[in-house]
């Protein structure tokens, strides 16, 4: 006790000592190797003699308070809030002389346990500050609550003396009107608000993080001479900046009765649709997709170039509607007839192309003595191929069929669909993989199984799926668009509506059976496909600008993850990596579809294999969250994200040599 004493007066003597001179005391005092004893022991008593004078004057204020509470609570004279309202004050202030006194014991243990260890031992150091920040938020946490008890004290303040200052005078008709309006609005904020902070700070896997604020615009409320008490009120949109560098904006503000813009985002994406005009014209201009001007757009404003986009997660985020609405015009374009017709090759070519991707993968990774489970993830990643990318190269080109024949694009888009259900699979056992990865999974026979039942489940799923669209088919869909149609003579909004309505249904759907957002939107179309060629033209011209815009949006977040400097580093190794990859590709599809295609078709594997050389944009996805799991290196990452993006550039000059070369011998072979 008498040391933890010497060690409280010392803590109390740093606030009238320097640090050094403090620390210097400690240290010789609790070693033993100080001066003279009698220098120590002065020293000592006159800081104790300090501290219980601070002792004394706290239990003397705390008694106070207590006297104070317990006269407010006799006097009668008060109305019950305002009772409430006193007794609850003088709660916070004896709460803060409580925290203050604890503090300071808890500084002392701290300094004791700190004196104790060992400067070499790197893991006790690390352990005791991780310890003090833990006690630093939750101290922060509940000073931050006496904070808003104090505002909402001080306000309550001021409306008692607004009150008093009314019963002096008499108030107008609109005086009492506005403080009937003033109190029911009191009352809604009260209703509407949330009160997440309380409700989550106790809850499991939530961490209290210190955090930036950055206020763009206090510079120009200091010029314009703006107190500091309004700039704190109208603070929101704010961007807060963690300790690992990721920045954060508002989402739902507190007071939820006054409207907000992000206009961060407003900027990012005016730049973007500015920008992407020049780049597209530019790329047709000189023959080339004007896809790829939109990612060049992305280049130039993303991290890599200006760096001029803020909200990154929103644009992307935009940018995935466009997906969304391509596969649903690939669905409108893709009827359930050639659907029926190609189903059997989609899903066996999809099938065998993965697994041979897989096999692949596992002996390169043998020879490179690579983890399986690293190796897996990368093959199932690469034998990925992009939907949106051959829905553009498909939109103008042959889709007829001829004598029972397959024309390539049923095939090519009836294998992309199904990789795309490969994706939801492959989705749902990440977090298998990442077990078995970090060693959680007891062993590979378990893993093994668990993957097993996730497979039986996402067919169960799929099966789900179809049942639901047969029954939608056979008796929904024919009245519900009926329905929209008559209601939406002259008003092309309820078409537009009802049809976004029906393709958001259908990915809720097929996302809360864990098959693929992507698979319900291609769905969607192709059930409402079935109602005919009017149909299908009449929402084709309503949705087709939709889908356009949100495209260019979709590719020039693509862009936003090129890092042209990276790319020229290791330009060597990437161009080969990538060419052996589109070429790897390329020859397993090829024959793959030699071998499940009629006889009568395989003129078309060249055409389709072309089609199927690149890699996914979902690959980035996968990626980031391997990379977060430990599945996959940093520079593992950067390398298939670098192998992705010059798969999808290089994907429109080999789609066109192949068009080039094998469309007219299609052509001629279908004409014969």
């Amino acid at each position: 006790m008498r040391a933890l004493c010497a060690l409280l007066c010392l803590s109390l003597a740093g606030a009238l000592q320097p640090g050094d001179q403090v620390a210097q005391h400690v240290i010789k005092l609790h070693r033993g190797r100080g001066a003279a004893a009698a220098h120590g022991h002065q020293w000592v008593a006159e800081n104790c003699r300090r501290l219980s004078g601070l002792l004394r004057q706290k239990s003397a204020a705390v008694r106070k308070l207590e006297a104070a509470a317990v006269a407010v609570r006799r006097d009668m004279s008060l109305s019950d809030a305002e009772r409430l309202f006193q007794v609850h004050t003088l709660e916070v202030f004896q709460k803060e002389l409580n925290e203050s006194e604890r503090s300071v014991f808890q500084a002392v243990l701290g300094l004791q346990r700190v004196l104790k260890g060992d400067f070499r031992d790197v893991v006790n150091m690390k352990e005791s500050s991780r310890q003090r920040l833990e006690a630093l938020r939750e101290a922060a946490i509940k000073e931050e609550k006496e904070y808003v008890e104090l505002v909402a004290a001080e306000k309550h303040q001021q409306e008692a003396l607004k009150v008093v200052q009314d019963r002096n005078k008499t108030l107008s008709m609109l005086d009492e009107i506005l403080e009937d309006v003033r109190k029911a609005a009191d009352r809604l904020e009260e209703e509407i608000e949330d009160h997440v902070f309380d409700n989550n700070k106790q809850m499991k896997g939530v961490n209290v993080e210190a955090v930036l604020r950055v206020e763009e615009d206090e510079e120009d409320n200091k010029r314009k001479n703006v107190s500091r008490q309004v700039v704190e009120s109208d603070l929101g949109l704010s961007m807060l900046i963690d300790s690992q560098n990721n920045q954060y904006v508002l989402t739902k503000p507190r007071d939820s009765t006054i409207p907000r813009a992000d206009h961060h985002f407003i900027k990012d994406l005016v730049s973007v649709v500015m920008l992407s005009l020049p780049c597209g014209w530019l790329c047709t201009l000189m023959g080339l997709p004007p896809m790829f001007g939109y990612i060049v757009c992305g280049v130039l404003l993303g991290p890599s170039g200006l760096n001029s986009i803020q909200s990154m997660v929103q644009v992307e985020t935009l940018g995935e509607l466009g997906v969304f609405f391509t596969l649903f015009v690939v669905g409108l374009e893709f009827s359930p007839e050639r659907l029926h017709k190609v189903w059997k090759i989609s899903v066996q070519g999809s099938s065998c192309l993965s697994l041979l991707m897989v096999g692949a993968g596992l002996v390169w990774g043998q020879m490179f003595r690579l983890h399986p489970i690293q190796t897996v993830f990368i093959s199932s990643c690469l034998s990925l191929s992009s939907t949106p990318l051959v829905s553009r190269f498909l939109s103008v080109g042959n889709r007829g069929d001829k004598d029972g024949e397959l024309d390539y694009s049923s095939v090519l888009l009836g294998m992309l669909v199904m990789q795309d259900v490969q994706l939801g699979l492959f989705i749902a056992i990440m977090p298998t993989l990442i077990q078995v990865g970090n060693g959680d999974v007891d062993s590979a026979l378990i893993g093994g199984l668990r993957a097993l039942v996730l497979l039986a489940q996402v067919l169960v799923s799929f099966a789900v799926v179809l049942l639901l669209c047969w029954l939608l088919r056979s008796h929904l869909i024919g009245p519900f668009y009926r329905k929209l149609h008559a209601e939406s003579k002259g008003n092309k909004e309820i078409l537009v509506l009802g049809t976004t309505a029906f393709v958001f249904l259908m990915l809720t759907v097929t996302e809360f059976l864990h098959v693929s957002m992507e698979l319900g939107c291609f769905l969607a179309g192709a059930l409402l496909s079935s109602q005919g060629h009017m149909v299908t033209g009449e929402i084709m011209s309503c949705v087709e600008p939709i889908r356009d815009f949100l495209a260019i949006i979709f590719f020039a977040s693509i862009g936003l993850h090129v890092f042209p400097t990276f790319v020229l580093y290791e330009l060597t190794i990437l161009l080969v990596l990538t060419l052996s990859l589109v070429i790897m590709k390329f020859v397993m599809a090829v024959l793959v579809l030699s071998a499940i295609l009629p006889l009568g078709s395989r003129h078309i594997r060249w055409l389709v294999s072309a089609g199927l050389a690149q890699v996914s944009e979902f690959s980035f996805v996968l990626g980031s969250r391997a990379r977060r799991a430990g599945i996959i290196s940093r520079e593992v990452y950067l390398l298939v994200l670098s192998v992705t993006t010059l798969s999808l550039l290089l994907a429109p000059v080999l789609w066109r040599a192949a068009t080039l070369r094998y469309v007219p011998r299609i052509e001629r072979k279908t004409s014969t």
